[in-house]
């Protein structure tokens, strides 16, 4: 038996030794490698195995780590990991303590940017291949490889604007694949498989308008003609742009037909690609799902009711009302400012949106939410999935941080839900009509009720209620991390010193049970799964401060001031003492 090829390479400099015939052997190691270890470890799949052979190439084209690669979106660079020095740990990608998931500045002098979210990979490599020209390192070459749908969104546009009225040395290599997450969407998708049809559209080439030499679109499996082209990049001056087209999943036969389900499949049987199911269990829902049926179910009823994401319809379970209803559900791409100004405007003309977006992905709309809907009190119902803690993805999409980004805005209402009744009954409240704008937040995952589809109930807004007695502590909890506190407190002996609070609202705070809370207590604990800094235990104190209750304990559970790193969602809840055993330990503490 022959040596694998992949077992002698460990960097770049190995692999610009092989002859083309063995980086093609190579590109067929690096997909079955990379199909091992991830039908075991799970982890994002689809995405690297369309871009084997433009991997090999740019490491085989460019001196890097010298020349400097932006992936983006991160989770096409597995394969890029394993060539840079990182074959030997990849089997800990996302994992505890492991390999990132994504590109890390601080993980790799070969990974030249961070990137999780989208569509920054133009405006990054401009700004090294400007840097790079003022320190007088005209030979460097910055290469932007952007893909899975990133090109769509209006921060890329930004990019190439600049870019194109600049001699900056940069590449940007469009991976054309017509598919993000779910399938791109828009106008932009329809113009670029146009011009991969039609030599007619090529010759009107809004790329080459915007003053870049223009390349392809040509089949980013070929391997050799990559190398050829890029080889021929090298020596073009200024901004150039090359457009690939490739498959997602390439190289398993189930990725390839599927290319929703095996952009991340979990584990799977490597030959033959089925996915393997979890055990067979009767579990609650997840709450997403929860948020796409109910929502389903009350656009039945109302007719004003819109539904909105950019680019996550299936994550978001979205996809349950565009499947139903598609013309009163948008998916509008890669595009979270358009999404929530989108919103603002169908909220003037009487309409009931709801706009979905993971919580990490709202950051990048600040200014709509702050200008277009706050400041106009316009009635967006923000519906913020994954809030909190996500797990293997890591800091780049944990959604810690949308309560103090939130509560700071006047007009806006905070709401987040301690199980899946609580979803539906804001859901249904909410599109009652606030004249305000609400943003609710739940959690990755499944929730804790099984007979969930209850008949709905309004929800009086800005008001907690009492879960449990108690003597001595008032416990006040923000969301779903309520039931792993109620899982501490009943471990307790002598719980019925515990007094239990669903606050449910962070903004506006139900002042009225607060009063009662501390005129009745002198110790408080508040726990929330969000970053303290900023949070509900924050706008707890506040409330004592402002109200003189001076001479009370009050202590603050939630994220540290520090950006949480990647592993299962349980290792990093103890990780950060908001899991059963860390809360109950502060709980019996707090009793002495």
């Amino acid at each position: 038996m022959s040596i694998k090829l992949l077992n002698t390479i460990s960097k770049p400099k190995d692999l610009r030794k092989l002859s083309i015939e063995e980086l093609l052997q190579l590109a067929v190691e690096l997909r079955e490698f990379i199909i091992d270890i991830v039908a075991t470890k799970e982890g994002h799949l689809g995405a690297s195995l369309g871009v084997i052979e433009l991997t090999i190439a740019l490491h085989y084209v460019f001196d890097t780590p010298n020349d400097l690669l932006v992936w983006d979106v991160g989770h096409q660079a597995y394969g890029h990991k394993i060539l840079t020095e990182r074959k030997n740990t990849f089997h800990t990608n996302r994992q505890l303590r492991g390999l990132s998931g994504f590109p890390k500045r601080n993980e790799s002098k070969y990974d030249a940017f961070g990137v999780g979210h989208s569509s920054t990979s133009i405006s990054a490599a401009l700004g090294m291949a400007i840097a790079s020209k003022l320190k007088g390192e005209s030979e460097k070459q910055h290469i932007a490889i952007i893909g899975d749908a990133s090109i769509a969104s209006g921060m890329a546009f930004e990019g190439l604007n600049h870019a194109g009225v600049t001699d900056a040395n940069l590449l940007i290599i469009l991976n054309d694949n017509a598919m993000g997450i779910d399938p791109s969407v828009g106008a932009l998708k329809n113009y670029l498989t146009n011009i991969k049809k039609d030599k007619k559209v090529r010759r009107h080439n809004i790329i080459e308008a915007l003053n870049f030499d223009y390349s392809g679109p040509i089949d980013g499996h070929n391997l050799n003609a990559v190398i050829e082209e890029l080889e021929r990049l090298k020596s073009v001056k200024g901004p150039r742009f090359l457009h690939i087209t490739t498959t997602k999943g390439k190289g398993l036969q189930k990725a390839e037909e599927d290319q929703v389900k095996y952009h991340a499949p979990g584990k799977f049987d490597k030959i033959t690609g089925e996915t393997i199911p979890k055990e067979a269990l009767r579990l609650p829902p997840k709450y997403q799902d929860i948020f796409g049926l109910t929502l389903v179910e009350l656009a039945k009823q109302n007719k004003k009711i819109i539904g909105i994401t950019p680019a996550m319809p299936t994550g978001s379970s979205l996809k349950f009302m565009l499947d139903e209803m598609p013309e009163r559900a948008f998916d509008v791409g890669i595009a979270e400012q358009h999404a929530v100004t989108l919103a603002a405007g169908m909220a003037t003309q009487g309409m009931i949106p709801f706009c979905n977006i993971y919580s990490t992905f709202l950051q990048r709309a600040y200014d709509q939410i702050i200008h277009d809907v706050a400041l106009q009190k316009l009635s967006v119902i923000f519906c913020l999935d994954r809030a909190g803690l996500v797990g293997e993805d890591g800091a780049t999409h944990h959604g810690v941080f949308d309560i103090p980004y939130l509560r700071c805005i006047p007009n806006m209402v905070i709401f987040a839900p301690m199980n899946e009744i609580e979803l539906r009954n804001m859901m249904y409240t909410a599109q009652l009509g606030l004249n305000s704008p609400i943003a609710i937040r739940y959690p990755r995952g499944r929730g804790v009720t099984l007979d969930w589809q209850r008949s709905f109930k309004k929800i009086e807004l800005g008001k907690g209620q009492l879960i449990k007695q108690g003597s001595e502590i008032a416990t006040l909890s923000l969301g779903t991390i309520g039931n792993t506190l109620i899982e501490a407190y009943q471990s307790l002996s002598d719980n019925d010193k515990i007094a239990h609070y669903n606050m449910r609202f962070v903004k506006p705070l139900d002042t009225a049970l607060l009063h009662i809370i501390f005129q009745k207590f002198d110790k408080i604990l508040t726990i929330e799964d969000g970053t303290i800094v900023g949070g509900f235990g924050s706008a707890i104190l506040e409330f004592a401060q402002e109200n003189n209750y001076h001479n009370k304990n009050v202590k603050r559970l939630g994220m540290p001031d520090q950006f949480i790193e990647h592993g299962t969602v349980a290792q990093l809840h103890q990780q950060v003492r908001l899991d059963k055993k860390s809360i109950l330990k502060v709980i019996k503490e707090f009793l002495k």
